[in-house]
């Protein structure tokens, strides 16, 4: 069980190479320019809900974005503590930039 951040946008290879590592009992924060492939109906967001992974995404850089009211049904947004509670959810991280 890892928590994978992305913090890259969908078009960098970074989301990719993921997602090839990416498992069921993973979970996913996307943040900074990541929160872009959690658009609903976006290529991206498909594969993510494809992976099986728990998806979250940062408020705050969703709200930056202004894509918090377009992202895929199933993403759970969380703040700054819900960023710190999956911190100690899942003991091993993994940073996609």
């Amino acid at each position: 069980m890892l928590l994978h951040t992305l913090s890259r946008s969908p078009a960098h290879s970074a989301l990719r190479d993921c997602l090839a590592v990416l498992g069921p009992d993973d979970a996913l924060l996307l943040l900074g320019d990541g929160v872009y492939a959690a658009l609903a109906g976006s290529e991206a967001a498909e594969l993510l809900a494809a992976s099986g992974a728990a998806l979250f995404v940062l408020d705050a850089d969703a709200a930056l974005a202004g894509v918090r009211e377009r992202l895929l049904p199933g993403a759970t947004v969380v703040d700054d503590d819900g960023f710190v509670a999956l911190s100690e959810r899942y003991s091993r991280q993994l940073a996609w930039y």
